[in-house]
C-alpha cells in the first residue's frame, strides 16, 4: 500500500491514522487535525453528547430541540446527536434539529469513503449522501440541515439553538471564527427562554473564554478530552453552568500574558466590559 492509499486526500485535506489507531481528517495546508485527543467517536460523545445530558433532554417533552453544528467536518459531532436520538427509539419524546454549518465538504467525503475507520457514520451514510446532494435529510422526529459556505452572517438566521457545537478550526488556524463579533452572532442565534442555550467547544485557552465572555456569554469548566485538562461550556444562563468561571479565574486572568479576546488588543473599555460581566455576580 503506498501513502496515497493509506492516506487518501480530497482537495485540501487528508485521512490519517492517529497514535491509538483512530482515522481522522487532517488539513495540509495547516497540518490540524480534527478531534486530535482521542479520536473523532469518543470526542464528540463526551464533549457534545454526554456533557450536555442529551439524551435526558431528547426525553423530556417540549419544542424540537435545536442544535446548531459549526464546523460540519467530518460528521462526527452531527452523527453522534443522530445516534443518540435513534437509540432513544420510543423514548425519545421531542424531535431533534441540526443545522450544519460547513465551508467544505471533502472532510465528509473522506470520512464516509472509509467505512472500516469512520464506522460510526455508516448508519447514516445515506442521510449524509442527502445533506451533501440537497442541503437537507430527515426521518421520523428527525431534521439535519446544512448551510454551505461562510456561516458569518447566517449564525442568527433559522430556528434559535438549545445547544451549539462549536468545532471549527483553532484560533490559531482558523481565526475569523473566534471574534468577538462572530461570537455574537452565534449569541443572537441562541434561545432565551425555557433553560436558555449552552455552547460546547474543545478550547480552554484564556482568549477563548475572554472572547466568549465579551460576545455575551457565561463561561465555564468543560469535561477533559483525556489529553486536555478542561474544554470550555458556555450558556445564555449562568445557572445553566455545572462550573462557571469565578474569582479564581478572574485572578489568573489579571496575571495572564493572554488576556486579549481573539483578534484584537485588550483596550481599557473591553476591560472595563469584562470585568463588569454579570458572571462575577456572587449568587
Amino acid at each position: 500500500m503506498d501513502a496515497s492509499d493509506a492516506n487518501p486526500r480530497d482537495g485540501d485535506f487528508e485521512l490519517v491514522t492517529l497514535r491509538n489507531g483512530a482515522r481522522a481528517v487532517r488539513h495540509l495546508g495547516h497540518g490540524e487535525v480534527m478531534h486530535p485527543a482521542t479520536g473523532p467517536w469518543q470526542e464528540a460523545m463526551r464533549l457534545y453528547v454526554e456533557q450536555p445530558r442529551l439524551a435526558e433532554r431528547l426525553r423530556t417533552p417540549g419544542a424540537p430541540l435545536v442544535i446548531h453544528d459549526v464546523g460540519l467536518g467530518a460528521g462526527t459531532n452531527a452523527v453522534a446527536a443522530l445516534t443518540c436520538a435513534r437509540a432513544l427509539g420510543g423514548e425519545r419524546q421531542r424531535a431533534l434539529e441540526i443545522v450544519s454549518f460547513e465551508v467544505d465538504l471533502a472532510p465528509l467525503r473522506l470520512a464516509l469513503a472509509d467505512a472500516a475507520g469512520f464506522p460510526f457514520l455508516q448508519p447514516f451514510r445515506d442521510a449524509a449522501e442527502a445533506l451533501m446532494r440537497t442541503g437537507a435529510w430527515e426521518e421520523d422526529g428527525v431534521r439535519w440541515r446544512l448551510h454551505l459556505g461562510d456561516a458569518r452572517g447566517r449564525l442568527e438566521a433559522g430556528p434559535k439553538a438549545d445547544l451549539v457545537f462549536f468545532d471549527p478550526f483553532s484560533p490559531a488556524s482558523n481565526p475569523e471564527m473566534w471574534t468577538v463579533p462572530v461570537l455574537r452572532q452565534v449569541r443572537a442565534g441562541c434561545r432565551e427562554d425555557g433553560e436558555g442555550a449552552l455552547l460546547l467547544t474543545y478550547s480552554a485557552a484564556t482568549p477563548t473564554r475572554v472572547t466568549l465572555l465579551l460576545a455575551g456569554f457565561h463561561v465555564g469548566a468543560g469535561l477533559s478530552t483525556g489529553t486536555k485538562g478542561e474544554t470550555t461550556v458556555a450558556a445564555t444562563r449562568r445557572e445553566s453552568l455545572a462550573a462557571p468561571l469565578g474569582e479564581r479565574w478572574l485572578s489568573r486572568w489579571r496575571r495572564s500574558s493572554a488576556r486579549a479576546p481573539h483578534g484584537e488588543a485588550l483596550t481599557p473599555e473591553l476591560e472595563a466590559q469584562l470585568l463588569a460581566h454579570p458572571q462575577w455576580t456572587r449568587v
